[in-house]
């Protein structure tokens, strides 16, 4: 055998080992992306869960009652709006289809809606209250983007509304 035969091998060999990784790596990748979208939609409806959860405290334990709690976004949005007493999370560009496209579904009082899309998806949480959500400075609607640190806030049961609905303000502590 030559001294040059086995350097040609030897790079044929590494050439095709690199050639099988990087086929793996492509069919790979799409579902890690995919599996990464579920785990953090399902952490949000964990999220979803305690902020309804202190919200139900509130209203069950009266006027003046209060309670703080946090919401860490990774990825997506988090919108309270407050003139249809809704808070609900959207995830744009979601690479995992959640639920059955176009059809609502509810875990627990989360209603899921996926809206497919060619290669992206939109996942949207929503969370209703009979209640009458405010805001300490009179908005409408709020929006919070990911951040690192988690969003901090103050929930407060102010009594109840003429149509005898409670009033529950949501504030924003400083982070």
């Amino acid at each position: 055998m030559k001294k040059g035969q086995v350097w040609v091998e030897t790079v044929v060999y590494t050439l095709i080992g690199l050639a099988l990784i990087g086929l793996v790596l492509t069919i790979m990748t799409p579902k890690i992306n995919e599996f990464k979208d579920k785990s953090i939609i399902d952490q949000t409806i964990d999220t979803l869960r305690v902020l309804d959860s202190k919200v139900s405290e509130v209203i069950q334990e009266g006027a003046g009652n209060v309670r703080n709690v946090e919401l860490g976004i990774k990825r997506g949005d988090i919108y309270i709006n407050f003139s249809s007493d809704e808070i609900y999370y959207e995830l744009q560009d979601s690479r995992a289809l959640y639920s059955e496209p176009g059809v609502e579904t509810s875990l627990g009082r989360i209603r899921v809606l996926t809206t497919e899309g060619t290669v992206n998806h939109k996942v949207r949480l929503t969370l209703s209250y009979e209640s009458d959500l405010e805001s300490p400075d009179g908005l409408e609607f709020r929006k919070y983007t990911a951040a690192a640190v988690p969003y901090r806030f103050s929930l407060s049961h102010l009594g109840y509304s003429q149509d005898k609905r409670e009033i529950i303000e949501i504030k924003e502590l400083a982070r």
